[in-house]
This record gives structure tokens, sequence and C-alpha cells, in this order.
């Protein structure tokens, strides 16, 4: 079983990435504001490279099954940077769903188990939906 150690690298990329969520909610909710959506991907990135490693996420970015995800999100995000927020916010919201579409098994399962609202996860229709995109090796 692997260890999650964390270190003060990983809480430091985990707060960044907290925090270019925030910037890029904010940047959406204030009509698409492009100096807040740039820097909430910033601060998203390096977060993630932090977090994760700079080797980690270098192999995650250019695994072959990942590079549709990686071109429309690297485009949406240089969009964002030349001043069309909405098209490129567009085009790193489809990016971002193929990178981290193995991910949604697992967040599906967290979601079910939360202790509150956990019982609103665990209904029959939303188990159903969730149960079409479970992946083979997450546990029920």
């Amino acid at each position: 079983m692997v260890s999650f150690e964390m270190n003060d690298l990983k809480k430091i990329g985990l707060g960044l990435t907290g925090f270019g969520i925030l910037f890029s909610f904010l940047g959406i909710i204030f009509f698409f504001d492009k100096g807040l959506l740039a820097m909430g991907n910033i601060l998203f990135l390096s977060g993630v490279m932090l977090t994760i490693g700079l080797k980690s996420t270098m192999q995650f970015f250019t695994k072959r099954k990942n590079y549709k995800g990686t071109i429309s999100f690297g485009f949406g995000f240089f969009l964002v940077l030349i001043g069309w927020p909405v098209f490129g916010m567009i085009l790193e919201s489809y990016g971002f769903i193929i990178l981290f579409s193995g991910f949604w098994p697992t967040l599906a399962v967290f979601l079910q188990k939360i202790p509150v609202l956990g019982w609103l996860f665990q209904q029959p229709f939303v188990t159903s939906f969730f149960e079409r995109y479970r992946g083979k090796r997450v546990p029920v």
C-alpha cells in the first residue's frame, strides 16, 4: 500500500490548486474576467505541479491518451491569455473533462460516502447514473 506523505510542498500545492479553482470560479462569476481566469489557470497548474511533482505532471499531460485534453486545455489557456475568455474557458472545460475523466468514478464513490450528503448520492436515480460511469478498479 502506498502512503501519501503530506510534506510542505504538497500542502502549498493543494493550497495553490484550491486558490486556482477559486480564482477561476470568480473569473466566471465576474463575466469572464480574463485577469482572474488567467491567474486561476496559473495557480491551478502550479498547484498540481507542486502536489504531484514535476515529473508526474509532465507524464500525466504527455500520455498518449491525454493528448486531446492537453492540447485543448493548453489552447484554451492561450485563448484566455490573449483576451478571448469565453472561447478559452469552453476549450479548457472540454480539456479538463477529457484529462480528468479517469477520476470521475473515484469522485462518485467519494460523494456517496460523505456522511451528511451521501444519502443523496445513494438514491437509486443517482446511483444508476454513477453505475454507468464507474470504472472496474474502483471498489463499491
